[in-house]
């Protein structure tokens, strides 16, 4: 099953762009709640080069290891890679209200399609937030 979130960011889509790609924006809006963080990032950003962060509850209770390859890479337009034996694209659309960010993935079984769409919508809503404090 693929379930997809999207919201839209008002900053000029080079700069949308960049935020979603760099490590060091990376580590500063990848969380779902403000109880977690990201405490690094790497980006390879090209077709068979590698990504991944780690993300940890701030109290030190949890961490995991968020990592892929990238299957397709459009500059200012759209990201699709790999993680495990699932995949996910993330589309880059420019409106009039601003620049529409559109991630579809393929679902996994441990957690609800609810659980889910909520969490990555979350981290999407914070990446908008930061492009638009920083931009």
């Amino acid at each position: 099953m693929n379930i997809t979130v999207e919201t839209t960011v008002h900053a000029p889509i080079d700069k949308v762009w960049t935020a979603y790609t760099t490590p060091a924006d990376i580590v500063q809006w990848n969380a779902a709640s403000d109880d977690w963080h990201t405490t690094s990032a790497s980006v390879e950003l090209r077709v068979g080069g590698q990504f991944s962060s780690r993300m940890e509850a701030k109290d030190g209770s949890f961490g995991f290891d968020f990592a892929g390859t990238y299957t397709k890479i459009v500059p200012n337009e759209c990201i699709e890679y790999q993680f495990g034996d699932r995949s996910a694209s993330v589309e880059f659309i420019q409106t009039d209200k601003g620049v529409k960010v559109r991630i579809n993935f393929v679902a996994e079984e441990e957690h609800s399609v609810e659980q889910q769409q909520e969490g990555w919508l979350a981290i999407l809503n914070r990446f908008a937030k930061h492009v638009e404090q920083k931009y």
